[in-house]
């Protein structure tokens, strides 16, 4: 008997829901602030480099009122160890000045106001929203949306349409979860160039491998 791509796609949620249940993200934070930079100096980064760069950052500048006391070129000094960071220090000085002068320090809570701070994509804003204040959103990065085509989730030629064809997909209350789910799973098996199909929790539906 046929199955339908309905019923595919939602064997492979609730697998990829139970097998990567406990994940959460890598990136080491303490407070929201903290979940903006390390987001921001994750772009073209891999958190791991991202995790030793502000371990001794946010030991002195872990709140905007501490980071604020840097100058750009001080910043760039402490990550520099990270792709791109003339340009990041740049804007975390930057937000970090807006955050002071317009939000008394916090972090906003909506993705209008999130994607007007220098720096601030999208997919930053969605991270924040989901993993700093546990609000509905969906980043996609780049193991989401390779994951996302390959499960046949989007055909999506830019991650604002993989984004939308999955939140239309997931129900609301499950996208800051899924996306965990992605993730993990575009890390551990479904990698870029040698994915692990043998061992796929979801290869029997699959439709690379049907």
């Amino acid at each position: 008997m046929s199955v339908s791509r309905a019923d595919n796609n939602g064997r492979i949620l609730s697998t990829l829901a139970e097998v990567y249940a406990d994940s959460r993200a890598a990136l080491e934070y303490d407070s929201v602030y903290q979940l903006l930079v390390a987001v921001m100096l994750s772009a073209q980064t891999n958190d791991n480099q991202v995790n030793k760069i502000t371990r001794e950052l946010f030991v002195d500048y872990g709140t905007p009122q501490q980071m604020a006391t840097l100058s750009v070129a001080e910043l760039e000094q402490k990550i520099k160890t990270c792709g791109l960071y003339k340009n990041k220090a740049k804007n975390i000085v930057a937000a970090t000045r807006i955050l002071l002068d317009e939000y008394d320090g916090e972090v906003p809570r909506t993705r209008e106001e999130l994607v007007r701070l220098p720096g601030v994509g999208r997919k930053t804003a969605n991270v924040v929203l989901s993993v700093g204040f546990d609000l509905p959103a969906l980043a996609v990065d780049t193991h989401i949306f390779r994951v996302a085509h390959r499960l046949g989730f989007s055909e999506g030629k830019t991650p604002d349409a993989v984004e939308a064809d999955l939140c239309a997909l997931i129900p609301e209350e499950d996208w800051a979860r899924a996306h965990h789910w992605f993730i993990w799973h575009g890390r551990r098996v479904c990698d870029a160039r040698r994915p692990k199909c043998d061992d796929c929790p979801v290869n029997e539906w699959c439709p690379k491998l049907l």
